[in-house]
């Protein structure tokens, strides 16, 4: 890959992670109700899942899954219900623990929580599937311009959402907890919103 080609690749990266989805709005409803710590670690789970796509892109799997038929679409609907459910959760639970000194903390931590958001969404698998080979080069070694994409990619991610972490924890300690409790409902309602349009989504 040519430092031009790179160069392109890491802009475009950049424009992609402008857009917040749903990892996003997990990751600024967990710094604003349990803290930064809890976004970071948001932010680690989400990675460990965005790299178990790129690892599948990687070894040249996406075919595999676009082929799956009702599978993809079975996957797809899971995701969306646990997006759905996460953003009802949040909103029914917006502003408690805030007086009591705390939250309790999602069974299975705040890790697998952001896994599972980000592994919710089997498109982005084919997202990823689509977007690499436009900044491949033919001419060199495919699994390293690959390796390269993938490791850039996730340094980009890795990146805007802890600023994000980083911002909503700051967010949280300047705000009163009735302004606190409102944005997590905002977040619950995103997060309700990206399931619904996951759901009704086309699979293709």
């Amino acid at each position: 890959m040519s430092a031009e080609l790179y160069a392109a690749f890491l802009a475009a990266c950049v424009v992609l992670v402008l857009v917040p989805g749903p990892t996003v709005t997990l990751t600024l409803a967990n710094s604003l109700k349990h803290g930064t710590r809890a976004g970071l670690l948001s932010v680690l789970g989400t990675q460990l899942g965005l790299a178990v796509m790129l690892v599948i892109v990687g070894v040249g799997l996406t075919s595999l899954v676009e082929t799956a038929g009702h599978w993809f679409d079975w996957l797809r609907l899971a995701g969306a219900a646990y997006l759905v459910w996460l953003g009802w959760k949040m909103i029914r639970g917006a502003g408690q623990g805030l007086e009591q000194g705390g939250a309790a903390p999602p069974r299975g931590g705040f890790v697998l929580q952001g896994a599972l958001v980000a592994l919710s969404n089997p498109k982005t698998l084919l997202f990823f599937g689509a977007f690499f080979p436009q900044f491949v080069d033919p001419a060199r070694d495919f699994g390293l311009q690959i390796f390269i994409m993938g490791v850039t990619a996730m340094a980009v991610a890795v990146v805007s959402d802890s600023l994000y972490a980083l911002a909503a924890g700051r967010a949280r300690q300047a705000f009163t907890a009735r302004r606190v409790a409102f944005l997590e409902r905002v977040s619950g309602g995103f997060l309700i919103g990206g399931g619904l349009w996951l759901a009704f989504s086309r699979s293709r």
